[in-house]
């Protein structure tokens, strides 16, 4: 559990990302703590390099509600002052912080709170004496760098723990996964490091992280992108989306439009992505230009729109409704589907009370 979030087990694949404000400027680290909540994270990490970042931490901790993971490097002292501050997760690696007593200090209070740890393997930061027996980073170096922080864990009885090793290099981060699935029980949190700017790297994020989880790799998956963080939740959830591991918000089936379209696609989908994007509840939206896919998709869709001529077709929940022209049409499509969205909404939370109301 990283607070309220359970990861592993058949609990839902958790989405996280990490800020990259300065820790100690609190307003704006709590401002980016809710807006990552706002679209959807499950978790937050944040960095914790000072003491005077532990004490900012202690601010935000008590401003926000989602769960924290605090990003710790070398010195265990931070890590027992977050612990105090009520973290919901260290991301600490035993093997660096020192000490056999600093670590056993660290893994009593994380028992004591009802902590996890995960252990972060990075590609580009393995230890000068895995780096003297492996030429360059590999998989296998990767995992063995793995297991040696697991084997510290293990040592003092401490099982909570979830598991990264991450690479920039697609097949080097796979390799990596698929290997220390056949050696831990634990949670896995997936994802390709240092994958690029938002497009470069929502490819490579997509590719590595879709073979591991079709695979039935990954617990939880952090997306990183050089780009605004909470574009990082936003590709997690259509990774999941796609592959049907879970639902978040409006998935949109839209034609990539052609000389037969019927009203502008591209700019219509632009724009209703912008307006609906605090929309959490899921359904499908299909937006085709022209009426030779568009009925098609339309009827497998909660709301269709299909252009024609003179006037285009909203359907609803598959079947045609009504015709609307081009003008303001983008505005009359955005009340049907928030429309559509609450009806779904209350639809699910009136069945939720039946289940419960036939359990008790």
């Amino acid at each position: 559990m990283v607070g309220r979030v359970p990861v592993g087990g058949n609990a839902p694949i958790a989405v996280q990302s990490m800020t990259n404000t300065e820790t100690r400027d609190v307003a704006a680290t709590v401002a980016q703590v809710n807006a990552l909540a706002d679209a959807g994270a499950d978790i937050v990490r944040v960095s914790v390099p000072s003491m005077d970042a532990a004490e900012a931490f202690k601010e935000i901790r008590a401003q926000v509600t989602v769960p924290l993971v605090a990003d710790i490097h070398f010195d265990h002292n931070i890590a027992l002052k977050v612990a105090e501050y009520g973290v919901d997760c260290l991301r600490i690696n035993p093997g660096n912080i020192g000490r056999e007593e600093k670590v056993r200090e660290v893994i009593a209070v994380c028992k004591d709170r009802g902590i996890p740890i995960r252990i972060g393997v990075n590609a580009g930061s393995l230890g000068k004496e895995l780096l003297r027996k492996y030429p360059e980073p590999t998989a296998e170096a990767l995992v063995e760098s793995a297991m040696r922080n697991v084997d510290i864990l293990d040592r003092h009885d401490f099982p909570d723990f979830k598991v990264s090793v991450k690479a920039s290099e697609v097949f080097m981060a796979v390799d990596a996964y698929r290997m220390l699935a056949e050696k831990i029980e634990q949670p896995l949190h997936l994802g390709i490091t240092e994958a690029g700017a938002l497009r470069g790297g929502t490819v490579k994020s997509a590719v590595g992280i879709g073979m591991l989880l079709m695979d039935g790799i990954g617990d939880t998956i952090r997306i990183s992108l050089a780009a605004d963080p909470v574009e990082e939740v936003k590709v997690g959830f259509e990774i999941l989306k796609s592959l049907k591991l879970r639902a978040n918000g409006i998935n949109f089936i839209a034609c990539p439009s052609c000389s037969r379209q019927n009203f502008d696609v591209i700019g219509t989908m632009n724009e209703l992505e912008r307006r609906l994007e605090d929309i959490r509840t899921p359904m499908d939206v299909a937006v085709i230009g022209c009426i030779v896919n568009g009925p098609g998709e339309a009827r497998e869709a909660d709301v269709g729109l299909t252009g024609a001529t003179p006037n285009n077709l909203i359907y609803l929940n598959g079947e045609p409704d009504h015709k609307v022209s081009n003008q303001d049409f983008v505005d009359h499509l955005e009340s049907v589907i928030r429309e559509r969205a609450a009806g779904l909404e209350s639809a699910r939370a009136k069945a939720d009370a039946d289940t419960i109301a036939r359990s008790s």
